[in-house]
C-alpha cells in the first residue's frame, strides 16, 4: 500500500495572505520569513511563489540562503541567526545575503576577516526577547563601528524582535517600542520590529520593514483570534484516508497502553497517517478530525502510521473515505490547542514522505 499522506498547499491563499499583510502594513516594505522549509511547506516552493511579489526574504541560516541562490534566486535575502563563523561570514558575502549581528563576536569577526565584497548588516537590538541582540544602550556605538568598517556595505539597519506580540494588549508590546525608539531616534538606518502578530495588531510596530511568517501560512498569530478572523485563508490541507473499519463492543479498548475504552458499540475507523508523517503523538482522545468533512474525535495513541476515529455518529462511511488532520474545514490552530502546541509545529512537522500536491 502507498502511503495516502498528503499536503495539499493551496498557493493562492499564500497569495491572499501576503495582500493581507500589505493591506495591515501599507507603508512598509515587506520581508517574507521561508525558514524552516517554509514553515513545513517547502522553501523553494513557496519562493517559487512569493519571489517576485516581496521585497526581500528572510531565513534562519546559510544553508538555506545559499539554497535559495543556487536555485537562482537574486532577490535580497536576510539570514536572521547571522554568522557564527569565518568561514560564514566569507559565504554570506560571496552570496550577497544580508546578515544579522547580534552579538560581540560577530563584531570581532567583521573587523578581523578580509572580505572581497562587504556584506549588508541588520544590527539586532535586545529591547525585551532576552535572547539575541545587543543592549539598546549600545546601539549609537554599534552603529558608528559598524558603519565605518569596510566589510559593512552602507548603514546597517536595525531591528528587534517583540516577545508577546501575539498578545497586543500586554504592557511589553508598549515597552518594548519605547526602549527601541529611545534608542535609535536618532540614528540612521532602516527599522525593522513587527512579526505577523504585529504587523495585524500593533501598528506602531510596522516601521520600514515587516517580516510576515506564519500569517503568510495561514495560521493565526494572535492568541484568542482565529485565522479566518484576521482574514487569512490556510494554505496547507493536511489529508489522508480511512483504511479500515470495524466494531468495537463497550469496554473494548482501542491503540498502543489501551488508554482509551469504548462506553458503547463503537465503530473504529483507522486512518493512515501518524507521529512519522508529522501528526503529533500527544494529541489526546477528542481533538478534532474530518471525516468527510463531518467533525469526529481521535480515539486512543497516535501510532507511528495509523490513528484511530470515532465514527459511531456518522451515519455513511466507508474505507477510502478523505481524512482531513488540518487544513480547509479543520483550522491547524483548534488542533494545535488541542494537542497543547501552536500551530507552527504542526505544520513544521509534517514528514518528507507526505506527498505534496499544490493548487
Amino acid at each position: 500500500m502507498r502511503r495516502t499522506a498528503t499536503a495539499r498547499l493551496c498557493l493562492g491563499h499564500l497569495l491572499a495572505n501576503l495582500d493581507r499583510a500589505r493591506e495591515a502594513a501599507p507603508g512598509s516594505r515587506i520581508m517574507a520569513v521561508i525558514k524552516a522549509e517554509a514553515y513545513g511547506h517547502g522553501m523553494l516552493r513557496v519562493a517559487e511563489c512569493l519571489a517576485s511579489r516581496v521585497d526581500a526574504l528572510a531565513v534562519s541560516c546559510l544553508d538555506e540562503a545559499s539554497a535559495l541562490r543556487e536555485a537562482g534566486y537574486h532577490q535580497p535575502i536576510l539570514v536572521l541567526q547571522g554568522f557564527k563563523d569565518e568561514r560564514d561570514l566569507r559565504a554570506a558575502s560571496q552570496l550577497d545575503v544580508a546578515v544579522t549581528v547580534h552579538e560581540d563576536s560577530q563584531l570581532r569577526l567583521l573587523a578581523a576577516t578580509r572580505l572581497h565584497r562587504p556584506v549588508r548588516v541588520w544590527l539586532k537590538l535586545d529591547t525585551g526577547m532576552g535572547r539575541l541582540g545587543f543592549a539598546p544602550s549600545r546601539a549609537a556605538e554599534l552603529v558608528a563601528a559598524l558603519t565605518s568598517d569596510p566589510n559593512v556595505t552602507a548603514v546597517p539597519g536595525l531591528m528587534t524582535h517583540l516577545a508577546c506580540a501575539d498578545a497586543p494588549e500586554r504592557p511589553e508590546n508598549a515597552a518594548q517600542l519605547a526602549r527601541f525608539e529611545a534608542a535609535t531616534r536618532h540614528l540612521p538606518g532602516e527599522r525593522s520590529l513587527a512579526n505577523s502578530a504585529a504587523i495585524l495588531a500593533l501598528p506602531d510596530a510596522h516601521a520600514d520593514w515587516v517580516r510576515p511568517g506564519i500569517m503568510l501560512y495561514g495560521g493565526s498569530p494572535l492568541a484568542g483570534r482565529t485565522a479566518a478572523d484576521l482574514g487569512l485563508r490556510p494554505v496547507m490541507t493536511l489529508n489522508t484516508r480511512l483504511i479500515a473499519i470495524h466494531a468495537l463492543n463497550p469496554g473494548d479498548a482501542v491503540g498502543y497502553g489501551a488508554i482509551w475504552r469504548s462506553e458503547r458499540h463503537t465503530r473504529v475507523g483507522v486512518a493512515a497517517i501518524g507521529y512519522a508523517d508529522g501528526y503529533p503523538r500527544h494529541a489526546p482522545s477528542s481533538t478534532p478530525v474530518l471525516v468527510r468533512g463531518q467533525r469526529v474525535p481521535l480515539i486512543g495513541r497516535v501510532s507511528m502510521d495509523m490513528i484511530t476515529v470515532d465514527l459511531t455518529d456518522l451515519e455513511t462511511v466507508q474505507v477510502g473515505d478523505v481524512v482531513t488532520l488540518w487544513g480547509e474545514g479543520l483550522p491547524v490552530d483548534e488542533v494545535a490547542a488541542a494537542a497543547r502546541t501552536i500551530g507552527y509545529d504542526l505544520l513544521c512537522r509534517v514528514h518528507d514522505r507526505v506527498h505534496v500536491t499544490t493548487c
